[in-house]
């Protein structure tokens, strides 16, 4: 009954990380037609909120602590590492975006470790280890096959680490508050913390850009599907999951950005880059799997 009652959960992860592998793709996408990450995460989030809007039911927390979590959770989960993550985007490949955020886990179960004292597993430092020594192939492939400056990859390893708390807050929340609350609050709170930079550098011209079908398109992909539906999801996974147990789905990502970058972009696969890729994955599954 167990299992069972655990297979929406599971199937919600899978979902999510399965469409959130195709958005480095349709974000790169939306950097080439000369949207600026700012931009993309304002855009993304604004329109998740607004379509949330006719079904609220309540505005604020129960306490000025949870509504203080609440915009940490808007800040990790959405302005600071969509920033990140898309300026990275900007700067290296969309496949090594991709491999790199699958770290995430392991920031997750390390900070579930610290905060919650969860006990470390001997698979778990296994696993760890695979998955780090995965994370420096991408990056010396990156550097001495592609000549990337290594600024993109560090920055999406802080994304990883800002995913990795997000999903801790997520799971305090979640004891108090249903997700689709948390989901909506999480996307205001994204937005209204870079809103004055947005309004500052974001010219009419620019504005314009919104009429093009390959841009509000992919908008609309980034918004409703891989923002509202998917926040929603991964946060009902992470309820009844746990934060560390729903952050391993995360090893899935690189899987579908390599194959859509591939396809769409066009974008090189280099043999360090499927190394890399195994040894991150298996890392992780064996950290979340054994023992």
């Amino acid at each position: 009954m167990k299992r069972s009652s655990n297979f929406i959960p599971h199937l919600f992860a899978s979902i999510s990380v399965i469409v959130w592998g195709v958005t480095f793709v349709s974000t790169k996408v939306l950097i080439g037609q000369g949207l600026t990450p700012l931009q993309i995460f304002v855009y993304r989030f604004a329109l998740a909120y607004v379509c949330m809007l006719p079904l609220m039911r309540r505005l604020w927390a129960n306490s000025l602590k949870d509504e203080i979590c609440l915009a940490l959770g808007g800040l990790s989960g959405g302005s600071l590492y969509f920033l990140t993550e898309n300026t990275a985007l900007g700067i290296t490949f969309a496949s090594n975006v991709s491999l790199l955020i699958c770290t995430a886990p392991i920031f997750t179960i390390i900070l579930d470790r610290i905060i919650w004292k969860t006990p470390l597993r001997k698979s778990l430092l296994v696993g760890s280890l695979i998955a780090l020594v995965g994370v420096a192939v991408v990056i010396i492939n990156g550097n001495l096959e592609f000549k990337i400056s290594p600024l993109g990859d560090f920055l999406t390893i802080v994304a990883a680490i800002l995913w990795a708390i997000y999903s801790i807050i997520v799971r305090k929340l979640s004891r108090t508050y249903d997700t689709f609350f948390i989901s909506r609050k999480v996307f205001f709170y994204g937005v209204v913390s870079v809103l004055p930079l947005f309004i500052a550098s974001t010219s009419p011209a620019e504005l314009s850009l919104l009429g093009r079908s390959a841009v509000w398109s992919n908008i609309m992909f980034l918004g409703i599907m891989a923002s509202m539906l998917c926040y929603m999801m991964w946060n009902v996974s992470v309820k009844a999951l746990g934060a560390d147990k729903a952050s391993n789905y995360i090893y899935v990502n690189p899987l579908v950005t390599i194959i859509a970058s591939a396809i769409f972009l066009g974008e090189p696969l280099t043999v360090f880059t499927f190394i890399g890729a195994a040894a991150i994955i298996g890392g992780v599954f064996i950290a979340e799997r054994c023992g």
